[in-house]
């Protein structure tokens, strides 16, 4: 379903409150892979921490125009897009000043449609070239993520394997339910990634079972082991998928990719 001119993009939020969940490395591994199998994406780096932005291999002083530019109204996306060393793959990076919008985005109109603004004025000055934007949050419920998620059509849940896996997401649900109640009518789950997950131990395959059980058929099958090169990658400012393709985690983000890609030709059937 790759996007066609004059379509917008589908925007899909990568988002936990909680933090180490694989978050970030499901947006650009995922990206990746995406734009590996030939769908066109963005990656737009909301995080303040700016860690999309590193390990897709753009070094601060590279990052002239950010995400930052963009919600203060002082660029659009279609002048902030960079593009990656992966072909098919582009960024909007994030730098630390992000950290302070949000002070200065309470009196600014619209402040919390700063971002789905951007987003719509970017279809027919380059966004439409897209398949998917894929936006990277902050781990927390701040007015950044409040943003992503009012401007997306979609959430994507990484999720830990670990006991207290299903109470973070019971908090995540009640927010999304907030903002499709008060400002996003139109979001939706879009799947739960269930990320760290250990073959070897038994409270893996336990929360996987439960998650399974609460959620039914939002939790994709594809599961993200643990796996040590994905954990190095970000290091060398590479995605898992060109720092070691035959990885597990790798396999498994080309797989999640495929299945996110049947999902969507299914709704977009329906």
């Amino acid at each position: 379903m790759q996007a066609q001119t004059g379509h917008r993009p589908r925007v899909l939020v990568v988002a936990n409150q909680k933090g180490g969940v694989g978050k970030t490395t499901t947006a650009i591994n995922l990206g990746t892979a995406l734009a590996a199998v030939g769908e066109p994406t963005l990656v737009i780096d909301i995080d303040p921490q700016g860690n999309a932005s590193t390990g897709l291999g753009i070094a601060r002083a590279e990052r002239k125009l950010t995400t930052y530019d963009v919600l203060m109204g002082q660029a659009s996306i279609a002048e902030a897009v960079m593009p990656t060393r992966i072909p098919r793959l582009s960024l909007v990076a994030s730098t630390v000043d992000l950290s302070g919008a949000e002070l200065e985005m309470i009196d600014m109109e619209r402040r919390n449609f700063r971002l789905k603004d951007a987003l719509a004025d970017f279809t027919g000055h380059g966004g439409e070239k897209f398949s998917y934007v894929l936006i990277d949050c902050p781990p927390s419920l701040t007015l950044l993520t409040v943003n992503a998620m009012a401007a997306a059509d979609a959430v994507m849940v990484p999720l830990q394997c670990e006991f207290f896996a299903l109470e973070g997401l019971s908090q995540l649900l009640k927010t999304i339910d907030l903002v499709r109640a008060n400002l996003n009518p139109r979001l939706e789950i879009q799947g739960i990634v269930l990320t760290m997950f250990d073959k070897r131990n038994k409270l893996s395959d336990q929360v996987a079972a439960d998650v399974r059980q609460n959620m039914g058929e939002k939790v994709y099958r594809t599961m993200i082991p643990r796996n040590v090169r994905v954990s190095e990658a970000p290091s060398h400012g590479l995605p898992a998928l060109v720092y070691d393709l035959r990885c597990p985690g790798s396999q498994a983000y080309i797989k999640l990719a495929g299945e996110l890609i049947q999902r969507e030709r299914l709704r977009v059937a329906a």
